[in-house]
């Protein structure tokens, strides 16, 4: 539910006057900076910042009214989450610091120790470790967005920008300064992404049809078993940051996400360098250790493989923001799941929608074979009924989406089992359903049980 009255200083918000879209959770441009900087602080700001700053939210927790106390206890909670995040990254740094003085072969200094400050262009190395990662900390959205398109897998994306900052401790003493620290980390998450996809040698592949099963007449989709949503709550919204947020979410859209993963390594990652961070073509070329004359025939081979892996019209794939109707289709579709209603669910399908269940093997291509999968599912009398289902709204990666909870027969739980993320054809028709499974439901603010 929305709160009607500001997230930061808990003032009523103004009238919408009819307008459509997501709603504002501030009252004023100055409280929406000021959320931005509570969130996405200066690097300057240490580990006892955030400390002070989660001190002055619970000193400012009011329990009335009931809209103010959530949208506070909000807030406190994303600051408890950053800042654990933080100690996650110290805990670890130290434990590599220690780890490599048992190594040495030398643990006692055999010169005299060097007087004065260390020269350094970042002072990184002067930094402690929770110091050091309080100051990551102001990056690693950024970061794992990028390791979530490199990798098209939200967990891998979670576990690389760890090992990212770990690499980035351990390499604090080489860091020159001349470029930003941010451009130093995306160069040390790009090599892990890349050392990552050396190990796995991950390729998409076809789905191919499974015994007595109608899959539809369509030419089955690319099988990605890996790629997996990420949320939207996660990307910079339009209110907070206009022109990131349409660049982050049109190259974070499924489809073009699909397509990446289609890439070399190599050319993925310079083509992400490039077109989607604008990194220059040296810039490129030095972060991953090339010429650039081969990051830039590096570019050349991926931009057309990339346009042949994408709708053939732009308005087809890239994200905006959803409609009044196709929200208003949203929760028609829920409804007519939790109601059974297989009439109103073949209505809201486009007549050459797919599904895709990734990681699994099941897929369909066409109104007619997706109706034919779904309908003992849904009815009762039948055998194969899976069970009786509850949904809950959500937005990944662009998209609307719903999280579905079965109850099965015999039990009085409801259970997370799927989430499914929609595209719409231009009549505000279902065109597309991609099916995930439920472990990341936390991470979209859903529960797994209801």
């Amino acid at each position: 539910m929305v709160a009607d009255v500001c997230a930061v200083c808990g003032k009523p918000l103004p009238a919408r006057a009819g307008r459509t879209g997501r709603s504002s959770l501030y009252c004023s441009a100055a409280c929406r900076q000021k959320a931005y900087r509570r969130r996405h602080g200066p690097e300057e700001t240490g580990v006892e910042g955030l400390i002070e700053d989660l001190a002055r939210q619970v000193k400012e927790l009011a329990p009335t009214p009931p809209s103010v106390l959530y949208s506070g206890v909000s807030e406190l909670s994303s600051s408890v989450a950053r800042l654990r995040r933080v100690a996650r990254v110290a805990r670890d740094a130290a434990k590599t610091a220690r780890d490599t003085a048992k190594e040495s072969v030398t643990p006692v200094p055999v010169t005299e120790p060097e007087t004065g400050p260390r020269p350094t262009g970042s002072g990184f190395a002067a930094l402690t470790e929770t110091d050091f990662a309080a100051l990551t900390e102001a990056h690693r959205r950024e970061i794992q967005v990028h390791c979530y398109r490199m990798t098209g897998s939200y967990d891998d994306a979670e576990d690389l920008v760890q090992e990212t900052f770990l690499r980035a401790w351990r390499a604090r003493d080489g860091f020159e300064g001349r470029a930003g620290a941010r451009t130093w980390l995306y160069r040390i998450a790009t090599n892990a992404c890349l050392d990552f996809q050396r190990r796995t040698a991950r390729r998409p592949q076809r789905y191919e049809p499974i015994p007595g099963m109608n899959h539809g007449t369509g030419e089955p989709p690319a099988r990605i078993t890996w790629l997996q949503p990420y949320p939207d709550d996660e990307l910079p919204s339009a209110e907070e940051q206009p022109e990131a947020a349409a660049l982050s979410r049109e190259t974070l859209e499924l489809v073009f996400l699909a397509a990446l993963q289609h890439l070399p390594p190599r050319q993925r990652a310079v083509l992400i360098l490039r077109d989607v961070l604008g990194l220059t073509a040296a810039e490129t070329a030095e972060a991953l250790g090339l010429t650039v004359a081969s990051a830039n025939s590096a570019l050349q081979r991926a931009r057309p493989t990339l346009r042949d892996r994408l709708p053939r019209h732009r308005a087809d794939w890239t994200t905006t923001e959803p409609t009044r109707a196709q929200r208003a289709v949203l929760q028609r579709y829920m409804t007519a799941a939790e109601q059974l209603d297989f009439g109103t669910m073949t209505e809201l399908l486009s007549e050459d929608v797919t599904l895709t269940m990734p990681p699994n093997p099941f897929w369909f291509t066409g109104r007619d074979a997706l109706v034919d999968f779904l309908r003992p599912t849904l009815d009762p009398a039948s055998p194969m009924f899976f069970g009786h289902w509850r949904h809950l709204p959500a937005r990944a990666n662009g998209r609307l989406a719903a999280g579905g909870y079965v109850r099965r027969p015999g039990t009085n739980v409801y259970r997370a089992q799927v989430l499914d993320v929609l595209r719409f054809d231009a009549d505000d028709r279902i065109v597309e359903v991609t099916s995930f499974e439920p472990h990341l439901f936390p991470a979209f603010g859903l529960p797994l049980r209801l």
